[in-house]
């Protein structure tokens, strides 16, 4: 399977100086750039101005950049064919999406086009932010704030440009709307390039990255004034969400970022019961499918002496069986929902009536 890599970010993030590293840098890996035509800062420009109607371009480190205008599944397939027949040699696809588009149709992609699916693996969306003008970006445009939401990794830049409050005021919102995402603030599109690759963040796993402190974090008086849209489990010993601690914590240090796009966490101890929680899920994807940017989760089933994961983009649901619990473990669901305006409540409590009673 051919390791595929979903670069998206706001016009002026970046994408194309960490493009034209890849694409020029040795650092001995031979990746195919997929760059969507409808770039307005095109790399064509600056470093690919050759008279050639081939659309594949060879770079001189051992890459070769790509540009479509048609059908993303179609170029895929391209590729894939020859670099089975030898024509071609690659390891792995990095696509730039252009700033303005929703990643959510690209990354669908991998799962819906049967010849894609049996080539290549998703294996991650890094969303490139600029840190000057991410909250005007994410209060204006709801495509970034859908780049923000299906990300799996988060790369800030132009960090140089902000003070280290705005900064940390910018990681506080983005951690809000993604709390699945790894944030790091990078220099110039100085990161490593093994930082971006090989991040597996849509590789079914049992382990759900999501900090811990980061859900608890309204016990303490962290100063931000965001409208959470998450359960904070300060009730670990109950039921694992205590929906009578929606506290509105206030506190004005940080201008209040209404974000349209939240992410919630959901947990249980008590087990699912497996048919319940399909139908329940089911329905939820067909009435929210559109509004569901991603999810994740790691299940104790009812019956089922093995983790049950599974994740997915809009309507498109994965799951499969996992580890065993250990002995030691103590046996619970944790689920993150990140999507816009998705009804909190409505699926919590749906959860909780998909639970053995």
């Amino acid at each position: 399977m051919i390791p595929v890599t979903i670069l998206t970010g706001f016009l002026g993030s970046g994408k194309t100086t960490l493009l034209k590293r890849i694409l020029n840098e040795k650092h001995g890996m031979k990746i195919a750039v997929i760059e969507n035509e409808f770039g307005e800062e095109n790399i064509d420009n600056e470093i690919l101005v050759q008279d050639t109607n081939e659309q594949i371009i060879q770079m001189s480190n051992g890459c070769i950049c790509c540009t479509i205008r048609g059908d993303l599944a179609r170029a895929l397939e391209d590729l894939a064919n020859r670099k089975k027949a030898g024509t071609l040699d690659f390891d792995r696809v990095v696509i730039e999406t252009t700033g303005l588009a929703n990643p959510g149709p690209v990354a669908q992609t991998f799962f819906m086009d049967n010849t894609v699916a049996d080539e290549f693996l998703l294996d991650a969306i890094i969303t490139l932010v600029d840190a000057k003008h991410a909250n005007t970006q994410l209060d204006q445009q709801e495509v970034v704030q859908r780049q923000v939401g299906f990300a799996d990794r988060l790369f800030i830049t132009k960090s140089d440009l902000v003070d280290a409050d705005a900064l940390e005021a910018l990681k506080h919102r983005l951690l809000h709307m993604n709390p699945r995402a790894a944030i790091k603030v990078v220099n110039f599109g100085e990161a490593d390039i093994k930082e971006i690759f090989d991040l597996r963040g849509f590789n079914l796993n049992s382990k759900l990255e999501i900090d811990p402190d980061f859900l608890a974090e309204d016990d303490h008086d962290h100063a931000h004034d965001h409208d959470h849209a998450h359960d904070h489990d300060h009730d670990h010993e109950t039921c694992g969400h205590d929906h009578s601690h929606d506290h509105e914590h206030h506190h004005h240090h940080h201008a209040h970022h209404d974000d349209k796009i939240k992410s919630f966490v959901y947990r249980s101890d008590k087990p699912f019961d497996p048919n319940r929680l399909e139908d329940f899920l089911g329905g939820i994807l067909q009435i929210y499918g559109e509004r569901l940017l991603r999810y994740k989760g790691v299940l104790y089933m009812k019956g089922v002496d093995r983790k049950v994961v599974f994740q997915g983009v809009h309507q498109m649901m994965g799951s499969d069986l996992a580890g065993k619990w250990l002995p030691v473990e103590k046996k619970n669901s944790k689920m993150v929902f990140i999507g816009i305006e998705l009804p909190k409540d409505l699926i919590t409590d749906g959860l909780d009536a998909c639970l053995v009673k």
